[in-house]
């Protein structure tokens, strides 16, 4: 009798199972995508993995793999929907379901804020028909990301406000403003969220000359600008990309016991 196997076995899987944050990630989509999965998820179910990953490492280049340094390419689109399927799990830690929503209003939005950076001149990476198919699969997720605002903590909650101005609807538009009201009485403007917050609000009503006026005025203050040439609708989501990012990095910070 080989009194060594299941120890060995256990080493091994312990091995392929990789820091906590895959096991955890793993779970979740074997879950919920129990079928064919994109092939970024080979990162995930792959028996051999990095030895050098840690929860951060893997993080990085797990994230990297589907939204390829802000850029989108071929298997970008299919890659968007394990991040939905994180998004909408409670199982997910709250720093992790909003950096899924922020990586989806970023895959959203790569073609106006590569744009707004780099004009008059073409985006280098620019990849049209990727940008769009990818701009496509997070509409097609954003509505049940929606439905979950009422059960869903502050800081997911403003991840997203976010994606829902880059998808208005008739529906959406009027709800931001009941749904954001707590945000604009709890965060006076000057203040990281407060700003972010009553940008979302402008952004709703959907009106150009207000909108230019704001994203000017709040990217002379300490934002980076854009040129004044720049199609007004890309100026307004590259500032709102930085404004997410900032927001993010103090809402999501890890916490002792998180």
């Amino acid at each position: 009798m080989d009194t060594h196997a299941e120890p060995e076995q256990t080493r091994h899987d312990a091995i392929a199972a990789g820091p906590p944050i895959r096991q955890l990630f793993r779970d979740v989509i074997a879950d919920r995508l129990p079928g064919r999965r994109p092939r970024q998820a080979a990162m995930l179910f792959d028996a051999e993995i990095d030895p050098c990953w840690d929860d951060r490492s893997f993080l990085g280049d797990f994230y990297n793999e589907i939204l390829h340094q802000d850029t989108c390419q071929p298997a970008t689109a299919d890659g968007l929907v394990l991040l939905g399927a994180l998004a909408v799990d409670d199982r997910i830690p709250t720093r992790h379901r909003f950096k899924a929503v922020d990586l989806l209003f970023r895959a959203a939005t790569v073609a106006e804020r590569h744009l707004a950076e780099t004009w008059p001149a073409t985006p280098p990476h620019a990849d049209p028909d990727s940008e769009a198919r990818a701009r496509s699969a997070v509409q097609d997720r954003t509505p049940d990301l929606l439905t979950r605002w009422s059960a869903e903590c502050p800081a997911v909650r403003l991840a997203l406000a976010g994606l829902a101005v880059v998808f208005p609807t008739d529906r959406t538009l009027p709800a931001l403003t009941p749904r954001l009201q707590t945000f604009t009485h709890q965060h006076p403007q000057g203040t990281d969220i407060g700003d972010y917050v009553r940008f979302i609000l402008v952004l709703a009503a959907q009106d150009d000359d207000r909108t230019l006026t704001v994203t000017e005025k709040l990217t002379d203050a300490y934002w980076t600008g854009t040129a004044r040439g720049v199609p007004i609708r890309a100026r307004a989501l590259h500032l709102l990309g930085q404004m997410l990012t900032k927001v993010g990095s103090g809402l999501t910070r890890p916490r002792a016991g998180q």
